[in-house]
């Protein structure tokens, strides 16, 4: 992150078919997740791999609401579906969460 303080965490998740899980991942990197690096403060990308799925969850750390919604839009809890999306995930996300961060302590870099 750089120097300003995130205050606020956008949180998106996407779930797929395994078969359709590794096809996705360096997609949703270079489609979703390498605009986030350009505006957010930070960035991070997970995947868990279940039994009949795989999850990806995306969480930007943002500055303030008004920075994430000049990224978003007026409403911030609006999902952007990529492109692809709808090839590789199982359903739509209708929403992504909007938390306020309340204490955080990350390991270095």
């Amino acid at each position: 992150m750089t120097g300003s303080r995130a205050t606020i965490a956008r949180i998106w998740r996407g779930r797929t078919r395994p078969d359709v899980a590794d096809a996705y991942e360096p997609y949703l990197r270079e489609a979703g997740i390498r605009p986030l690096e350009d505006k957010a403060l930070g960035v991070q990308l997970f995947r868990e791999d279940r039994e009949g799925e795989s999850e990806f969850i995306t969480i930007s750390y943002w500055e303030d609401v008004e920075a994430m919604s000049r990224f978003a839009g007026p409403d911030p809890r609006r999902i952007h579906h990529l492109p692809r999306d709808a090839e590789f995930l199982i359903e739509l996300p209708q929403g992504v969460q909007v938390l306020r961060i309340l204490a955080a302590k990350l390991p270095p870099g």
